[in-house]
């Protein structure tokens, strides 16, 4: 069994305005009802119905489902302007977003395949989600320990190590140092019926 996607009650809500009505509209656009967006993304449709209206705020793995399922990126579903095609990604430009307890910079640009970004990850974050979706991940250690499961195996990342992975492997990443761990992340974009996320302990795992 594992747990629900859907955040805990009293987790702390995050400042991101935008949202809402972005991701309403990109449902519409998909197609998609309701209920059939919440079951892709791994969540109820009361939640999700939530999330569409701002009375709740998606943490960054469920930022990333909805990006996948909708066919787009994180900055897109925050509103971020960043040029079309641009084939630079200026370091003075990056701002920082969080989600979740992640903080995340955009860098690789709109409109592409593939999205990479610089993410910072604290310890004891996150770490009990359980990822499962289509697609491919790679992911390169920056600074600090990363503690990678893929499966049953349980792998410890330091500065300089990478990991290149079917995402379709249940994962999961926790930081394992006090000071966190930072990296550099690049997943998949994909529109599927097929595209589900399942965090925690207790969501099903369809598609395994």
């Amino acid at each position: 069994m594992t747990e629900s996607p859907e955040e805990p009650p009293g987790a702390p809500p995050e400042e991101l305005p935008t949202v809402a009505p972005r991701l309403r509209d990109l449902r519409r656009r998909s197609g998609l009802t309701l209920e059939t967006a919440a079951r892709l993304v791994g969540l109820s449709p009361a939640h999700l119905s939530r999330l569409e209206t701002g009375r709740r705020q998606p943490s960054l793995p469920m930022l990333l489902a909805l990006a996948r399922t909708y066919g787009t990126t994180v900055s897109d579903l925050l509103g971020e302007a960043a040029p079309e095609r641009d084939p630079v990604i200026r370091a003075d430009r990056a701002e920082p977003s969080e989600a979740g307890g992640w903080t995340y910079w955009t860098a690789g640009g709109a409109g592409r395949a593939m999205q990479a970004l610089r993410v910072h990850v604290p310890q004891r974050a996150q770490g009990e989600l359980v990822r499962v979706h289509p697609g491919e991940e790679w992911l390169y250690v920056l600074t600090g320990r990363l503690r990678l499961t893929l499966g049953p195996a349980v792998h410890m990342l330091g500065p300089g190590d990478a990991a290149h992975f079917d995402s379709l492997t249940p994962h999961r990443l926790a930081a394992a140092a006090p000071g966190g761990t930072e990296l550099l992340f690049v997943h998949t974009l994909l529109q599927s019926g097929a595209a589900e996320l399942c965090l925690g302990g207790d969501a099903p795992r369809r598609g395994l």
